[in-house]
């Protein structure tokens, strides 16, 4: 039993206008002990097709422009609404779904508040809850078996709640299944702002959290944190034209043959001071020198810093008619005779033993540019600006990374905080990471993964943009190129990537498109918009059309996950587990 409010004059297409009578009008309604809302924008209202109810949204509302002259005092107009079926009732279960439409003249009726509360029945049970619907105040618990198997986007301008929201989905995760979760799956977060390094989401005992810093001299453990990363993984040319943002035709292969002479002359620190004499004395016997391999030389010396070689080569010129060596102001040729008098007691005391990671890879660029120009392989003005970008980078990531095999036993989350990390570093450093997580993932998961990786990306504008005029275009083709195989590949081998924004339009669309479920929270700007309105084709017009309106904390929900977008008010956290991303209270401040 229910109250009837008007009936079907119009059907086109899935858009459904209903004649509606003038006292259901009213906010709240009583009939037979329950409890009815009026016909109002977003509410629900069933309409009878026969012995089967079609549930419907009420879109839009008006009046006829034609009058009704009943007595010739009174005019009346016409009360219509627009309508949208997204749903039936069949055997008192709400079903998802366009399946039955109706026809004109069928009735329409007002829903009881427990009947719109079946509409959300599935959420409405469970202990997965966020938050609750805006209108309805239904709690809503959400499918946590589904959302978390997605690729997962929340949206939102500054000040919009987005952090909350992402925060939120996390500390309820932990809270019920940290201890069935185990070690079966690890959680990391580039954070760029610092936000989630205290006691946000999980409990110090459970967080590995990283704090990088660019800034110092770098000193151990003096400034920041360092990341460790496996040997094979530094000395690979993908990850080191990553860091270095080697060109595609020159200075890749260059790389190339530089890790291969690496795994040739194997990798310790007595065969890499040989195989720098070797070089040397190649450089000093090839019959020709350039005065750029002698510059290299010399920059090899004072990596050393072996003072008696640097000495000797700041002694020595080539002269390009003679044909020879000079020094002191004698001559000396390029056969192996004048080497072993004047050079070899010198070079054959080099002593490459006490470099790190990160000097072995300047002396085995210098050493391999010395034998390419030797051979005739590269032109100097090629390979040269990677040199100065590889000298150059290296000061800030022997601040933040640590090359070893022996890596340490992470813990259910990982937090990387970039807060305090130059923006060179912030542009380089995640896609290391985000490459580092995937490939170990990916090389070691069974099939079906019986394993999984959650990358959650705080700000992620900062490294899924598009349009940036500070890099070489190939370089961002292969920073995109990155991610995107992560997002689409990445779930058949368990590894999911949650984003959090706040300007999607700067974020690539092959990105964006390839997420499963959406928490958008307040939009204002236009190209947000049409990015949000043309990606999610869950997204209904009457959802979208609420998001540049949305108060702080409330959100959209949507996505494959969910059979109806969702308005939801997401529970705030107390203080203690929120982000690190409060305003400034300014009141408290000036006072």
């Amino acid at each position: 039993m229910s109250i009837q409010v008007g009936e079907v004059i119009a059907v086109n297409g899935v858009k459904i206008t209903l004649k509606i009578d003038e006292d259901s009008s009213k906010e709240t309604l009583f009939y037979a002990g329950e409890k009815y809302k009026g016909v109002s924008i977003r509410e629900y209202i069933s309409i009878q097709r026969g012995f089967r109810s079609i549930v419907c949204v009420v879109e839009g509302e008006y009046l006829d422009e034609s009058r009704v002259e009943s007595d010739g005092k009174r005019v009346g107009y016409i009360r219509k609404v627009d309508a949208r079926p997204i749903g039936y009732f069949h055997k008192n279960q709400f079903r998802q779904g366009i399946k039955y439409m109706p026809m004109i003249r069928d009735p329409a009726f007002l829903l009881q508040e427990g009947k719109i509360a079946e509409i959300f029945g599935r959420y409405a049970t469970g202990s997965f809850t966020v938050g609750r619907m805006l209108k309805e105040d239904v709690p809503i618990s959400l499918p946590w078996q589904r959302l978390f198997n997605s690729h997962i986007g929340i949206f939102g301008n500054t000040g919009s709640g987005k952090s909350n929201t992402l925060t939120k989905l996390f500390t309820v995760l932990f809270a019920q299944k940290a201890a069935a979760i185990g070690e079966k799956s690890k959680f990391v977060i580039l954070d760029f702002n610092g936000e989630y390094t205290t006691g946000q989401m999980v409990s110090a005992d459970k967080k590995t959290v990283y704090k990088l810093s660019t800034q110092g001299n770098g000193a151990a453990g003096a400034q920041g944190d360092r990341f460790p990363l496996r040997e094979n993984e530094f000395w690979s040319a993908e990850t080191l034209s990553l860091l270095f943002q080697a060109t595609q035709n020159t200075q890749r292969p260059f790389l190339n043959r530089m890790i291969q002479g690496r795994r040739r002359y194997q990798a310790n620190e007595h065969s890499l001071s040989a195989y720098a004499k070797l070089k040397f004395r190649d450089a000093f016997c090839a019959g020709e020198c350039r005065p750029a391999t002698l510059d290299l030389m010399r920059s090899i010396a004072r990596l050393l810093a072996f003072e008696p070689l640097v000495t000797l080569l700041r002694g020595i010129s080539w002269h390009s008619t003679q044909k020879r060596f000079m020094s002191s102001g004698a001559y000396f040729g390029t056969d192996g005779m004048a080497y072993a008098v004047h050079l070899a007691p010198t070079i054959d005391s080099i002593d490459a033993s006490a470099l790190d990671a990160f000097d072995q890879l300047i002396l085995r660029a210098n050493l391999q540019l010395i034998g390419d120009l030797n051979s005739g392989h590269v032109q100097f003005e090629h390979i040269q600006p990677l040199l100065k970008r590889i000298e150059s980078s290296l000061s800030s990531l022997r601040k933040v990374l640590t090359i070893s095999d022996i890596q340490p036993v992470e813990r259910l989350m990982t937090v990387i905080s970039l807060r305090r990390c130059n923006a060179e570093a912030k542009k380089v450093l995640p896609l290391l990471l985000a490459k580092h997580y995937y490939n170990d993932h990916r090389q070691t998961v069974a099939h079906p993964p019986n394993k999984t990786v959650h990358l959650i990306i705080d700000e992620a504008h900062n490294i899924l943009s598009e349009q940036s005029s500070r890099e070489h275009e190939s370089w961002k083709d292969y920073r995109l190129e990155l991610f995107e195989e992560i997002i689409k590949e990445g779930r058949k081998f368990g590894v999911f990537v949650t984003i959090s924004s706040q300007r999607p339009a700067d974020i690539s669309p092959t990105i964006v498109s390839q997420l499963h479920n959406f928490f958008i929270h307040r939009l204002v700007n236009e190209r947000d918009l049409f990015l949000i309105d043309n990606t999610i084709s869950t997204l209904d017009s009457l959802s979208r059309g609420l998001i540049p309106s949305l108060a702080q904390g409330c959100c959209v929900v949507t996505g494959t996950s969910f059979e109806l977008p969702m308005i939801l008010q997401i529970d705030r956290l107390e203080r203690a587990k929120q982000p690190d991303s409060e305003d400034v209270n300014l009141e408290a401040l000036w006072s």
